[in-house]
């Protein structure tokens, strides 16, 4: 398979790696761009970690500072003996504050992610640019089943605990996307793998910590929490995506009035920043920068609104 013309450049664009603390936890992030420049924080999806991003923020960082964080008992981050949602947005905002991200960062989340964005843009909202939920959405009350909640049922599995592998070959060689996809370029794999494991007494497991949603605290509120935002929202779907969080793009749009953005990446599937990373940061971009318009717009207005006094019409498209 011939090399993506993406795959060597994303790699070499420089970047840093840096750790905050939230509530007695480190958490690992990593920035590209120039500070000063509009903020973004992406946040992966489960059982994943801020090399998902690695392909797209490198993008990105021509017209924005961006930063993608491990969350709590993900990647390079600590382990909580409890997880919640809550917990999950404050780790963005606080990502958003140490990264310098600016007054009103955006945040965009994938998968798992985009639950953990809802939670931050109901929490911090009102300080926030707007929030992108990629390949996730907020189905209706009585269609969704929450990430946590199969194994709060009767009938649920017991979790795996954590498994140790005898060498780095073996661990590798079991790595695989959920839910998984055809033709992803195999060294991106390979990539997220080695990014994923660690060696341990006995061999190699993965970073992730198996029992994070054993105990995980969510509400049952998503609906009411989407519809009372207290910022922008708009949704970025991949065409053949198989995960059953994504299926609900035209009800968030019903239930936000019919003025949701909602886009569709052309043959991809769920891990759509590893299909065509490079329509996927375009799409990213156009709705950012659509939304940097219109605040400009709005700066404009109500500069002149101020220096003659009256109010002038808005003008959004």
């Amino acid at each position: 398979m011939q090399q993506p013309h993406w795959y060597q450049r994303a790699l070499d664009t420089a970047s840093q790696m840096h750790v905050t603390q939230v509530e007695g936890v480190d958490i690992t992030y990593r920035t590209w761009g120039d500070v000063g420049k509009p903020g973004i924080v992406l946040i992966h999806g489960s059982n994943a970690h801020l090399e998902w991003w690695r392909f797209v923020a490198p993008y990105l960082a021509d017209q924005f500072r961006v930063a993608a964080l491990d969350l709590s008992g993900n990647g390079n981050s600590g382990w909580r003996a409890r997880y919640s949602g809550e917990l999950f947005a404050r780790e963005v905002w606080a990502v958003c504050q140490a990264a310098e991200l600016g007054e009103r960062p955006f945040v965009v989340g994938h998968s798992f992610g985009g639950f953990v964005a809802l939670e931050a843009a109901h929490r911090f909202g009102a300080d926030m640019g707007g929030v992108l939920f990629m390949d996730f959405t907020v189905a209706p009350p009585g269609q969704y089943l929450e990430w946590g909640m199969r194994a709060k049922r009767e009938d649920a599995k017991p979790r795996r605990r954590r498994r140790v592998y005898a060498d780095q070959d073996t661990i590798m060689g079991r790595f695989r996307l959920l839910p998984d996809q055809p033709g992803v370029y195999p060294p991106v794999l390979a990539h997220m793998a080695r990014y994923g494991i660690r060696q341990v007494e006995g061999g190699w497991t993965w970073k992730f910590d198996p029992t994070l949603f054993d105990h995980l605290e969510m509400g049952i509120d998503q609906r009411d929490k989407f519809t009372r935002l207290a910022c922008r929202s708009a949704v970025i779907l991949a065409e053949h995506s198989e995960d059953e969080g994504a299926y609900f793009g035209g009800y968030m749009n019903q239930i936000a009035g019919g003025a949701l953005p909602v886009l569709t990446v052309p043959d991809t599937y769920h891990h759509l920043m590893f299909d065509d990373p490079m329509s996927t940061t375009m799409a990213t971009k156009g709705l950012l920068l659509d939304w940097i318009r219109e605040d400009h717009a709005d700066e404009i207005r109500n500069n002149l609104a101020a220096v003659t006094g009256q109010d002038m019409p808005q003008q959004r498209t």
